[in-house]
């Protein structure tokens, strides 16, 4: 078992996603990599719902959902501590400054790109040594 394999293995991750086709293939992509599905949400409201209710250990967000942005996931999950990727057809800089340290996995995508970019979000972070300091 690889690295990837060992950080994601086991993780329940919430798929927010409006496409139906796609949900699919994220469903399964998540599945063959050992994880447990949370959802799909297909709106904002049922993502917040399951946020409330579920043990999330990361979520997939598509960035727009039928015409509404799941921005409003975004920050309940930051405000929660919970680590997610934007995933969408977008370019990056079309995200609002407060989520450009987000990662975004571009759509089309493999399943070796969520795997690694979901495993990403569970690598220790280096230490700011700049915080707390004046």
């Amino acid at each position: 078992m690889n690295t990837n394999d060992r950080l994601i293995r086991g993780r329940k991750v919430l798929v927010v996603e409006d496409e139906v086709m796609v949900s699919w293939l994220l469903e399964d992509m998540l599945t063959d990599l050992g994880c447990a599905v949370i959802g799909p949400a297909a709106r904002v409201v049922q993502a917040l719902d399951l946020i409330d209710h579920q043990a999330i250990d990361a979520a997939v967000l598509d960035v727009n959902l039928d015409g509404e942005t799941s921005y409003p996931i975004a920050d309940a999950l930051m405000a929660r501590g919970v680590p997610f990727f934007f995933s969408t057809g977008y370019d990056r800089d079309r995200l609002p400054a407060t989520y450009r340290n987000i990662p975004v996995l571009q759509k089309p995508f493999h399943a070796s790109a969520i795997g690694a970019t979901l495993a990403g979000l569970f690598l220790p972070q280096p230490l700011d040594h700049r915080a707390g300091h004046a």
